[in-house]
């Protein structure tokens, strides 16, 4: 079976949508949730799978690094962030595209197509970086 028909009520069920396990790169693009209120949806930039040094590293360690992960990307924001003026008075703070920095454990994790994401609140973001390479989380 490479899909899953996706209904609203077990006793009575109304077909709303499908999962297709064998989606294209752009059907699975379309398939992200669409973040509501004042959420952003992030994704969690890839983490190296070596070390500088060559050695690989543990299936542990990758899944560690991921799960702390301080700098996340901007994939899409709900139509409520940054608009309370009074909470944010000089504007939004990050946008669409924007590798920004969180604490480590923020928002709700999210694994999609084995890819993880997080969806945070707008006032989780802690700073925008243009260059994200060489910055890591401290132990």
């Amino acid at each position: 079976m490479s899909e899953i028909l996706l209904a609203t009520n077990a006793s009575n069920p109304e077909v709303v949508g499908s999962y297709k396990f064998d989606s294209s790169a752009e059907e699975k693009a379309r398939q992200l949730p669409q973040p509501k209120g004042y959420r952003i949806l992030c994704a969690i930039p890839e983490v190296d799978k070596e070390y500088e040094s060559g050695l690989v590293k543990a299936d542990q360690t990758i899944n560690f690094e991921e799960r702390l992960a301080t700098v996340l990307f901007v994939v899409a924001m709900g139509p409520d962030c940054y608009a309370d003026k009074e909470r944010f008075p000089t504007g939004p703070w990050c946008q669409q595209g924007d590798f920004v920095i969180v604490r480590p454990n923020a928002g709700t994790r999210l694994l999609i197509h084995g890819r993880e994401f997080r969806m945070i609140n707008d006032d989780s973001v802690e700073a925008v970086v243009q260059d994200p390479r060489g910055i890591k989380r401290a132990n």
